[in-house]
């Protein structure tokens, strides 16, 4: 939000300097990020001054230079070689001085002495370009003969320095989307902490009248909900040219583009007031009637930037008798707005729904200065007192005669928000007891009405410019700001209340899986929980009556909440990949959502279900290649391990889960784990299906951990530290010939199944698949690791083990043993 300083000091004259104010508003609330100095005219002509030429001749080596003698107010002339055609003695024209800077655009250049062709030149006579005063080059500017020698160019051509105040604009704050809004603050913010009796100087509008009724217009609002209130007036006879310097200046330093006088004065008064003004052509009006309402569905319609719109239903528009003319409170029509041949106008003031207008202005990303103030909130109250003040300044500034009534629409008057205010609740919740009159004379700054007062309450009636304050704590907030937080001091002592955590932690569960993670070489992504239906609707497992649809989408890139984390990420591997970093390994968490579609009930915990995942995404290489060896790639195995060691990180038994092929259909061979809270993780390779999505070029290796499942898996008491065992490990090793079919997995199960207590690990070090084994068949190296934690296992015991191990391991897959 852009605020001009020498703006501001029109309302109020006993402004404090930039700099303090800088301070007083930021410590208020409306935080500053950036305070500029900012230059009608670049460099401010500093170093130019007004000269008089006392004699002109040819440059005796050049047809087209002039040497010139130039009286700039000093105790010597100043000879200057001039290449102007125009030039000539008795004039008065602008000099650029010895040590003076001119700029050309981005470009600048310092005025020094020298020498053209063989001739001295102390200075330069200037030209309207050459100063930035206009675009002109056919020759140096002269100016009128009253003009005085010596007079500072600044001064001549009243440049005037501006400070340019960026606010840092919350939400709620549509009060101060305005410079009288922004001098609320400051009066209020002067008398309380500098005991000044300063006010705000309001525009006066009482010299308004009705001149004559020769423009007639009728307004019918049909919806009066969009559309609670509705001005309007006609003016005749106006004249649309450029607008005079000072209110393009206004405009110029707030980054508003002059258009003419009409436009100009609306734009003026909306960042004056916080008023949005429309001005139409009145002659454009068919029937000379405006209609408020809302048209049906894909109505086309153009406006002022030649883009044919397809309107919806809920958006309201102004109408006259027979066509859309404007998107109300966002944007006009090409073919009713006011240009060079517009001689009558129609002047809205309206007050519009700040919903309709807000999901209007998503509907068509349009994002105006009139609905960036509507859908935060308007003021109701003051649509006449804006269009009376844009009205006269167009009557001085473009003629023209008041030619109709004016016309107010307003069936249902908003009433002003009634809050009851503790005073009691206003110490506790600030942490201070602020006198009572001090409260009283803060409130009364703010145009709050006190309109009854009790022992310890007051009964408030909150101004219609804060439309934010709606509850005690809104108020209690008004206060303390202008009171001054760093005026509340910090106490001695923490009062604190103890809190039950349950367990096990979810923060600090995640955190050890981040910090194990992160200290594997992975990155964290963190995705936007909206994203594009389209990504999913082509995958059986998401049901698209499932999507959580967002009813206001900014885009359609941004029309659901997820349901499910894989997208986003492969969203980042792309990113990454596209500026040539193709080895990603990275982790999310974060949570998916989806909409129960066989609940009816009214509670949204019940219709709506959230989830929390880790999704941890592999591709490209995982070892860079150098001297000694080369690069290795991502397969299945290093994701497994990566999967296994978050699990066993946790404690979790992969013992005890049961592993499956993975059924997600955007896999192309993968796993599945489950225990008794359901699905654990899923974890494997995407399909080129998925990942041509997003045109990557390698293969991507995905787990989809359900978070929420791992946290019910586990255990309430903390992982035991287990002593070194004094007694030593057997290792067995079995060859086995099997079907193809069987999967190491199954062996691994089996194995424990038959010997829970001995057997502490079983690993596959070999596989071998050939023509001489037979179709169909492989072999399999597998390792029995066994130990008794008691005492040193014999031979025999070992013997019984194994020979258990092979009868269970032939007749469960038809094996042999090798």
């Amino acid at each position: 939000m852009k605020i001009s300083y020498k703006w501001l000091q029109r309302y109020v004259k006993q402004i404090p300097d930039p700099v303090k104010l800088e301070v007083l508003l930021t410590d208020s609330g409306l935080e500053i990020e950036g305070l500029e100095l900012v230059e009608s005219v670049k460099g401010g002509l500093k170093g130019v001054v007004i000269g008089e030429v006392l004699t002109c001749v040819p440059h005796p080596d050049s047809d087209h230079l002039s040497i010139t003698t130039v009286n700039v107010g000093g105790e010597n002339p100043l000879p200057i070689v001039c290449g102007a055609p125009n030039v000539a003695a008795g004039q008065k024209v602008p000099v650029a001085t010895v040590g003076a800077v001119l700029y050309d655009g981005d470009n600048s250049f310092k005025i020094k002495k020298s020498k053209i062709r063989g001739e001295r030149s102390e200075g330069m006579i200037c030209a309207e370009d050459e100063l930035g005063l206009g675009v002109s080059h056919d020759g140096i500017m002269v100016l009128p003969e009253n003009a005085i020698a010596g007079t500072p160019a600044k001064e001549f051509f009243n440049i005037e320095d501006d400070y340019l105040f960026e606010i840092g604009l919350t939400p709620n704050r549509t009060d101060a989307t305005s410079h009288i809004g922004v001098c609320r603050d400051i009066v209020a913010l002067l008398q309380q902490h500098h005991n000044l009796d300063v006010k705000i100087d309001m525009p006066d509008v009482s010299s308004f009248e009705i001149e004559n009724h020769d423009l007639p217009i009728e307004i019918e609002v049909k919806d009066d909900y969009a559309a609670p209130r509705y001005t309007g007036f006609a003016i005749k006879g106006v004249s649309i040219k450029d607008s005079p310097d000072w209110l393009k200046n206004h405009l110029n330093v707030i980054g508003v583009r002059p258009i003419n006088n009409v436009v100009d004065i609306t734009n003026f008064v909306l960042w004056e007031i916080g008023q949005p003004l429309h001005a139409f052509d009145y002659n454009k009006i068919a029937g000379k009637k405006v209609v408020v309402q809302k048209l049906p569905e894909a109505t086309p319609f153009t406006t002022l930037d030649e883009v044919e719109r397809k309107l919806s239903a809920n958006d309201l528009m102004i109408c006259d008798g027979e066509k859309p003319m404007c998107i109300a409170g966002v944007f006009g029509g090409l073919n009713a707005g006011v240009t060079e041949e517009t001689t009558d106008i129609f002047l809205e003031s309206a007050y519009f729904d700040a919903a309709t207008i807000r999901k209007t202005s998503r509907k068509h990303t349009l994002q105006t200065d009139a609905s960036f103030r509507y859908e935060r909130g308007a003021d109701p109250s003051i649509t006449i007192w804006a269009a009376k003040r844009a009205a006269l300044l167009i009557k001085e500034i473009a003629g023209g005669t008041i030619s109709s009534e004016i016309i107010d629409v307003y069936p249902n008057p908003i009433e002003k928000q009634e809050i009851l205010l503790d005073l009691d609740y206003v110490n506790r919740l600030i942490g201070k007891n602020i006198p009572v009159e001090t409260s009283k004379s803060i409130l009364k700054s703010l145009e709050f009405e006190i309109v009854a007062e009790e022992e310890n309450s007051l009964k408030l009636l909150v101004p219609f410019y804060r439309v934010d304050v709606t509850r005690p704590a809104d108020v209690v907030e008004e206060i303390l700001r202008i009171y001054g937080y760093n005026n509340v001091e910090i106490p001695e002592s923490v009062h604190a209340s103890l809190s039950y955590m349950v367990k096990p932690n979810p923060i600090k569960v995640g955190n050890i899986v981040a910090d194990l993670l992160s200290s594997n070489g992975f990155a964290e992504f963190m995705n936007n929980s909206l994203t594009k239906a389209s990504l999913f609707e082509n995958f059986e497992d998401f049901n698209k009556e499932k999507f959580v649809h967002i009813l206001n989408p900014l885009s359609n890139d941004l029309n659901i909440m997820r349901p499910s984390l894989i997208f986003g990420g492969l969203e980042s591997i792309a990113y990454n990949q596209n500026r040539q970093q193709p080895d990603v390994f990275a982790y999310e968490f974060g949570r998916t959502y989806k909409r129960n579609v066989e609940v009816e009930d009214m509670n949204i915990l019940r219709r709506y279900t959230e989830e929390n995942h880790l999704a941890i995404f592999m591709s490209g290489n995982k070892t860079t290649e150098n001297w000694q060896a080369k690069a290795e790639a991502v397969d299945f195995f290093t994701l497994k391990q990566t999967v296994h060691q978050v699990l066993n990180r946790l404690g979790i038994n992969l013992r005890k889960m049961k592993s499956n092929v993975a059924k997600s259909s955007y896999f192309s061979e993968g796993l599945c784990y489950e225990n008794y809270t359901g699905v654990i993780v899923e974890f494997g390779l995407l399909n080129k299906k998925t990942t041509n999505i997003f045109e990557l070029n390698q293969p991507v290796y995905y787990a989809d951990i359900n978070w929420d499942n791992i946290l019910k898996s586990l255990t309430k008491r903390d992982v035991a530290f287990t002593e070194v065992s004094k007694f030593p490990e057997v290792r067995r090793d079995l060859s086995i010939l099997l079907d193809k079919s069987v999967s190491f997995a199954e062996i691994e199960a089996l194995a424990f199944k038959t010997e829970s207590k001995l057997l502490k690990h079983v690993s596959l070090f070999d596989v071998f698949e050939g023509e001489k084994l037979g179709e169909n068949k492989k072999s399999y190296a597998v390792s029995f690791l066994l130990q008794d934690k008691m005492k040193t296992l014999k031979d025999k015991q070992i013997e019984k083990i194994m020979s258990k191990m092979i009868n269970v391991i032939t007749k469960q897959f038809d094996a042999k043993i090798r």
